[in-house]
């Protein structure tokens, strides 16, 4: 191989102004940077949620209200909840640009040598123009897209491709290369960000910053994602809880104007008329229904819901850390349970990610599955010295382990076969090597010792028809008469997604004009990258979640086919699910859609394809998940509703994604899915538990005119209410338990409404008999009588309605619990559910019995409160009424 001197000889380089006019032309190497929001800038942003937005109004609104009566506790929890959940949101968003700025920052850091007109130099990549000649050492990270002109390398292109094996470059003689046009598969390519591995070379610069190939990357991954499902749901809840605001407002005001004029006026004519004819009177009327037509708004918002919403995202991401599953943005775990296709890298995450050899046929056919069985016999012997001595991999111990480090991924997995510690020396001696390459197809070392010959390793198909002897298992030397069985048995490996490479030795010198003749055989080593033994199971978990998974790799299309067969993707009569990036470039995106539905894989795979599909996705309508490690990842996992990176993968892919899976193992991407639908199914019993209580609130604001009800309820006891109904509801409701039944349901509409029909009626039927049992109790002469102390007064019966009113609240949350009739279920797994309702159960009856003036209460005998709590009860079995009709009428999901 030419050294570096005779490389750069006779070139001249760029002159200082052929620098100047290249920049001008073509620009630097930087990579342009779109403008980015301050972090003030993303706060004030975070306020145009359309929640939010409702709450801001709702909090305006409270301190006009407020403002003679200077109680402001109500507008403080308003507040509080608005600058949280919009502080969290803005951390969300913010980081997400981060990506950018730490491809950027590795972009930076580098420097590398150029021939320019005045000599060898070494400068900043970002000061790489097209035109300059680039030296390329092992070692060395690729500072721009261009074409090598001289010398040979080995080059890892995975960050950019995901391929783990080495590609080959060497000049295209006689041939025209162009950027724009030519892919990784190119010999003479050379890609910005990818890692000369072996060998010298020189690089003639094509394209510099965004023009080149990581620099579209940087562009992409600058790029908005769109608005989670859950943000898309929030905003239609925004609009519905608006119209049942502005509706129950103006019967509010309807209801209290038609007491303030016609029933306070006993339905007299003359003096309704003479009412109406005082501008005064009628403008205080006015006034007062305006104020609790606002009101009604104020109550009918749950203001706690971007609170529990961030409670229940932040509860459940420390509990998913557990399960080696890192939540980088608090919505990504949601929007994971609404997945309905998944594209999934194969290396790493359907399979263990690293080339092992799982097998070894013998020259007479015999089949190893281990090198225990070989390790004593003389043929494991010779094996073992030809994987030791034949490679440019070498033994590394640490911390008590021995592994296999340097070459490439198939001689490490040899050398790792072989190995239970360094190998005996046995005095051998090496005299020449040649290294593989994809051109030759095969590695040669001569050595000299206990073998005096020629070591081989290499393609079969080049390998075999070289040799005519064997060894058997005692190192006996015998002729190879036929390979017909050792045929045959590769065909069969080949077919369940096997690399295979052909060990030989020859008793002469190495064949300096190629390979070697009439050598002996030692055997066929199967390779390949073990499928993770529960990758079938959680992928089978994922298809019964009605999720399509779509496995994407850069195998071929037999490769592709046998993994797929082996973890349940595909069955054998489904090969039409299987399909290469060349076909999939040849269908229009109208064809794409069509072929989607069937589409289980995509062999030969290129970072463009992700994307494409990503986006085809996205425009039929369904949320789009996808895996990745790479740089070249790092535009669809940005793209993608929720993106999954792996924890062994690049930065810049882990800060484009929602999710890092820590283990690399799609049984956590399962369990993320898992979590993510127990988040959203927590998130609708919140709103029914809540809801429920506000369409109560609205319905004694609606019927209280009529029937003489102003406030039951001071402004300390309401400030208790609003703490069970928001804060304290939001943390019962955050820790439900994820049930492997939700992985049985059918995912989500990305436009599926939050609130579906069973929830409207649970809220409405419940809230109404709540409203029903609020009024009977202010109402019913015999209740009043009964908490009649003969004090004249009413605290003792005011102290029963609070206490009902909590009570009733109480036992309603475990109607919302669940949509089963066993309202215990699973509830040990929801401790923290127990705890805060016997939380509040303790609190109120300490503000039943020491509350005193402070809460307007008087302690109640133990009749008065059991009274209490049996009519507080009754909204279980109402419910539970409700529950068997529902049942009786249709099946399927409540939440």
């Amino acid at each position: 191989m030419q050294n570096i001197k005779e490389i750069v000889g006779g070139i001249r380089g760029l002159s200082d102004d052929e620098v100047h006019k290249s920049t001008e032309l073509y620009g630097d190497n930087h990579l342009v940077k779109n403008k980015k929001n301050s972090f003030l800038r993303q706060f004030l942003i975070s306020f145009g949620d359309p929640i939010i937005k409702i709450l801001l109004v709702a909090l305006v609104v409270n301190i006009v209200i407020r403002l003679r009566s200077l109680v402001w506790y109500e507008s403080i929890g308003i507040a509080i909840a608005i600058l949280i959940s919009t502080f969290v949101s803005t951390l969300s968003e913010y980081g997400s640009e981060s990506a950018f700025e730490k491809l950027q920052e590795d972009a930076i850091k580098l420097k590398c040598r150029v021939k320019r007109a005045s000599g060898l130099i070494e400068i900043p990549v970002s000061d790489v123009v097209v035109g300059d000649y680039v030296i390329l050492q092992a070692g060395d990270r690729i500072p721009a897209d261009g074409i090598i002109i001289s010398g040979e390398l080995l080059v890892d292109q995975s960050p950019l491709n995901g391929e783990s094996v080495e590609a080959y470059k060497a000049p295209d003689v006689g041939k025209k290369t162009d950027s724009a046009k030519s892919g990784f598969d190119s010999t003479a390519q050379l890609f910005r960000g990818c890692i000369v591995c072996s060998g010298e070379a020189v690089m003639l610069v094509k394209s510099v910053g965004q023009n080149t190939f990581y620099g579209n990357i940087a562009r992409d991954i600058q790029e908005d994602s769109r608005e989670s499902p859950l943000k898309v749901r929030l905003g239609e809840l925004a609009e519905s809880i608006s119209k049942f605001g502005y509706i129950g407002a103006a019967l509010v005001a309807l209801a209290d104007l038609f007491q303030s004029i016609v029933l306070a006026h006993h339905f007299q004519l003359v003096s309704i008329l003479e009412c109406l004819r005082t501008p005064q009177e009628v403008f205080g009327y006015l006034i007062h229904a305006a104020t609790l037509a606002i009101s009604v708004i104020v109550v009918a918002i749950p203001e706690g819901l971007p609170l529990m919403i961030t409670v229940v995202l932040s509860s459940n991401m420390k509990r998913m850390l557990k399960d080696n599953v890192l939540v980088r943005k608090l919505v990504g775990i949601e929007t994971s349970g609404n997945l309905n296709i998944l594209f999934t890298d194969k290396t790493g995450t359907i399979t263990k990610g690293k080339l092992k050899v799982s097998s070894f046929v013998a020259g007479n056919g015999t089949k190893y599955d281990s090198f225990e069985k070989l390790r004593k016999k003389p043929i494991g012997k010779l094996l073992k010295i030809s994987s030791a001595y034949n490679t440019s991999a070498s033994v590394a111990q640490k911390d008590g382990k021995t592994y296999a480090i340097g070459g490439n991924a198939t001689e490490r997995a040899l050398l790792e076969f072989v190995m239970d510690d360094s190998p005996s020396n046995n005095n051998i001696r090496i005299i020449k090597s040649k290294p593989f390459n994809s051109i030759n197809k095969y590695s040669g070392t001569q050595i000299k010792g206990y073998i005096n010959g020629t070591l081989i390793k290499g393609a079969p198909e080049l390998v075999l028809p070289n040799c005519a002897y064997y060894y058997d298992e005692d190192g006996v030397k015998k002729e190879l008469t036929g390979t017909g069985k050792i045929k045959a048995i590769m065909n069969e490996m080949t077919s369940n997604a096997y690399r295979l490479l052909a060990i030989a030795i020859s008793d002469e010198p190495m064949n300096p004009a190629g390979i070697n003749k009439n050598m002996t055989l030692l055997g066929i080593a199967g390779i390949r990258d073990e499928v993770r033994k529960e990758a079938a199971k959680a992928i089978k978990q994922v298809n019964n979640a009605g999720i399509q998974v779509v496995m994407l790799t850069g195998d071929n299309r037999e490769t592709a086919a046998a993994i797929a067969r082996e973890v349940g993707l595909i069955s054998k009569q489904q090969d039409n699910a299987v399909i290469t990036s060349e076909e999939l470039n040849m269908l229009s995106d109208s064809e794409l859609k069509d072929r989607l539905p069937k589409l289980r894989v995509v062999a030969r795979a290129v970072p463009s394809d992700k994307s494409r599909l990503v986006n085809i996705s996205q425009e039929l309508g369904l949320v789009a998940g996808m895996t990745g490690d790479g740089i070249n990842d790092a535009p669809a996992l940005k793209k993608a509703d929720v993106g999954f990176a792996m924890g062994s993968g690049t930065e810049v892919a882990k800060e484009a994604s929602d999710i890092v899976i820590l283990d690399d193992n799609f049984l956590s991407i399962s369990k993320a899915i898992l979590y993510g639908r127990t988040i959203f199914k927590s998130i609708r019993k919140f709103i029914i538990f809540q809801l429920t209580i506000n369409v109560c609130a609205v319905g004694i604001s609606i019927i209280g005119p009529f029937i003489g009800i102003n406030s039951p309820i001071t402004v300390l006891q309401m400030l208790w209410v609003n703490m069970v109904m928001d804060t304290l509801a939001g943390l019962a409701f955050a820790g439900e338990a994820p049930l492997g039944e939700y992985m049985e349901e059918s995912p989500k509409r990305r436009d599926e409404p939050i609130i579906n029909s069973y929830m409207y009626n649970q809220i409405l039927v419940m809230g109404l008999y709540i409203t029903f049992l609020c009024v009977l109790f202010l109402k019913l002469p015999a209740i009043h009588d009964m908490y009649d102390h003969g004090s004249g007064g009413n605290e003792y019966f005011m102290t029963a309605f609070f206490a009902m009113f909590i009570f009733a609240g109480v036992f309603n949350s475990f109607n919302a619990r669940t949509p089963r009739l066993n309202l215990l279920a699973h509830i040990r797994e929801n401790k923290g559910f127990i705890t805060i309702m016997i939380f509040v159960t303790i609190v109120q009856l300490m503000i039943i019995y020491f509350g005193g003036s402070v809460f307007r209460t008087s302690g109640l005998s133990f009749f008065e409160l059991q009274f209490i709590m049996m009519l507080s009860f009754t909204v279980i079995p109402a419910d539970l009424i409700r529950k068997v009709i529902i049942r009786t009428r249709r099946r399927g999901n409540a939440v």
